[in-house]
């Protein structure tokens, strides 16, 4: 896992078949046998050329990540965001104990007292406390622990 930061794009580093791309399949992805040439020929270009830009908007930085979504609630498990406050001289060394967890499912850098967000994604809801527990113990900083207490679905989109 990278350290993620937000920087805004030039306005030229998306085409219009990018933007055709990130809107389109926010909408969703074919379960094929052949998914990238199908999402592909509905855009008007081949499955390889699908996933090629796929990884380039993904390295610079227009998406985070290309994949399903599971709801780990819905399957017995769990979801936590967590912050730490992380002295900035080490940042990177507890970056990687944090992201060395298989648990954690993304971890963003923020300009905040609180600088460091990440998400757990356990099994069984008990995973998250054990899991925070030994991030704790691996770094010597608290991780804060804020749990969902009601899920709202507001179909949040963005257009491209």
């Amino acid at each position: 896992m990278t350290r993620h930061t937000r920087t805004i794009l030039p306005p030229d580093a998306l085409d219009a078949t990018d933007r055709a791309i990130l809107n389109a399949l926010q909408d969703g992805f074919p379960l094929t046998p052949r998914p990238y040439d199908d999402a592909g020929a509905a855009l008007g270009i081949t499955g390889a050329d699908l996933i090629a830009r796929l990884d380039r908007l993904r390295q610079i930085g227009a998406i985070t990540r290309f994949g399903p979504f599971f709801d780990a609630a819905e399957m017995g498990g769990a979801f936590c965001l967590c912050a730490m406050a992380v002295p900035r001289d080490h940042f990177e060394t507890v970056m990687t104990k944090v992201n060395a967890h298989p648990e954690v499912a993304h971890n963003y850098e923020r300009t905040h007292a609180l600088n460091m967000w990440f998400v757990l994604a356990t099994a069984t809801p008990d995973g998250i406390d054990r899991t925070a527990r030994a991030i704790e113990d691996e770094t010597g900083l608290k991780v804060m622990l804020f749990p969902k207490l009601e899920e709202y679905f507001i179909g949040f989109r963005v257009q491209a």
